[in-house]
């Protein structure tokens, strides 16, 4: 096992739930270039309007392109919201060969789009679909615009992970449950595990060129990203009362789609992190390394951030890519 000596949390100098305008306090963005996927919904949407404000020009691929034009009308041009299918590797291969036509560099890439706990499904490709979307379509994304990352000379990538990838490891003898019964849970934790393993190992290919990756828990936010919940489901997590109100749990402990959008804002940004990359954060920091049979739904387990899993994930998920 293998694992950065630099996973722990530091003195950031804020707490767990800044509001966007503490942590880009005093970060100018003016002439940087940004790309957020999923950056007209939920937390995307505050991230992308966090961004804006700050000086950067952001770029929004969107599977609903009218609905993103609706969502981010005065935020940013309509011109800078594409079609891309992050369920189909061709449409992400297409918007990025259409960006790298238009833009030489990428500042910052945020892979914040995703799918949860949502009935079985395959991809356009055959993956399974949390896996297909979460990781696949990310992975293929950011392979496409290395070159442009480099070219900024000091790009950083934020990858969006979860809690959730404490749920389950990579299962690399059935990734896409083809032999063991889908179970929508382990799903969305491999799909989320795969997020932050992924930054792990593009931070260890990238930093020479001056990329460094992060991967992010945001926190627990009602956003639409729990719509393929039935409100029962959610009573039974604890998250909502029987009439679909949050629950005095969710209340006391869920943050605000902004304050979920401050550990990307954070990790996106902070010259707290300058020198620093591969690192799972939470709370707008460092997260803590925890044993991997913890209970507790902080901090980070060994299998989400080990550096000879992620060299393996990539190995693979290249393999499975070029196989098609």
């Amino acid at each position: 096992m293998s694992i950065s000596k630099d996973q722990h949390p530091i003195d950031t100098g804020m707490g767990a739930r800044p509001e966007p305008d503490e942590i880009l306090n005093g970060i100018d963005l003016s002439g940087k270039t940004a790309l957020v996927t999923g950056g007209y919904s939920g937390i995307g949407l505050e991230t992308t309007r966090a961004l804006v404000k700050a000086g950067a020009h952001v770029h929004v691929p969107a599977r609903r392109p009218d609905e993103a034009k609706k969502a981010l009308d005065g935020i940013i041009p309509a011109a800078h919201i594409s079609v891309m299918d992050l369920g189909d590797l061709r449409s992400v291969e297409s918007f990025a060969d259409d960006f790298l036509g238009h833009h030489a560099k990428l500042d910052l890439l945020i892979g914040n789009a995703g799918i949860m706990a949502c009935p079985f499904a395959k991809t356009a490709q055959g993956f399974e679909s949390q896996l297909g979307v979460n990781h696949f379509g990310h992975f293929t994304l950011v392979k496409k615009l290395m070159g442009a990352l480099e070219k900024a000379q000091g790009a950083r990538v934020v990858l969006l992970s979860s809690i959730g990838h404490r749920i389950a490891g990579i299962d690399f003898d059935d990734m896409h449950f083809e032999t063991r019964d889908y179970d929508k849970w382990r799903s969305y934790g491999q799909s989320k595990t795969a997020k932050a393993l992924q930054a792990v190992e593009l931070d260890k290919r990238g930093k020479d060129s001056g990329i460094r990756a992060f991967s992010v828990h945001p926190g627990g936010i009602f956003t639409p990203l729990q719509r393929h919940l039935p409100n029962e489901e959610m009573v039974a997590l604890g998250w909502t009362n029987d009439d679909g109100s949050p629950s005095e749990l969710a209340a006391a402990g869920f943050k605000t789609p902004a304050q979920g959008a401050g550990t990307t804002l954070f990790a996106a940004t902070s010259p707290k992190l300058d020198g620093l990359g591969g690192l799972y954060l939470n709370d707008c920091n460092i997260a803590e390394l925890v044993p991997a049979d913890s209970a507790d739904f902080n901090g980070v387990r060994p299998w989400a951030v080990d550096e000879d899993i992620a060299a393996r994930l990539w190995q693979e998920t290249e393999k499975q890519i070029a196989a098609l």
